[in-house]
């Protein structure tokens, strides 16, 4: 097998990289690793995304084998999703790193304020 190199703009790596590094994969992941959510459950505790971009976040990411996707046969219809193996150990990563930023907050703040100050931007 040929080794991939997520720098190479042909590589297959790039692109699930970018899924689950977008601006909703990463949230969609980490929101899913707490639980089993239906699509609007998820879409709540993901603030902010809308219910177009969930959907293409939450293919890309199934495609990937990140998300598995299960339609029960009701009325109304009842979809949940869930990570896969790959998924877990993906977002348990993301969580790591979102830990980090979220306890060095105060540090990015201060960085941002001198930083506007310096330039006088807003």
């Amino acid at each position: 097998m040929d080794a991939f190199d997520v720098f190479s703009r042909q590589c297959p790596s790039r692109t699930t990289l970018e899924h689950v590094m977008g601006r909703w994969g990463g949230l969609t992941l980490t929101a899913l690793y707490e639980s089993r959510l239906r699509f609007n459950e998820l879409r709540r505790r993901v603030d902010g995304v809308s219910e177009k971009m969930l959907s293409q976040t939450l293919q890309a990411l199934e495609r990937d084998g990140l998300v598995l996707r299960e339609a029960r046969p009701v009325n109304p219809p009842w979809v949940d999703y869930e990570l896969t193996a790959l998924g877990r150990e993906v977002a348990e990563r993301l969580l790591g790193l979102i830990k980090l930023v979220e306890g060095r907050m105060p540090e990015v703040i201060s960085a941002r304020e001198r930083y506007d100050t310096t330039r006088g931007t807003l």
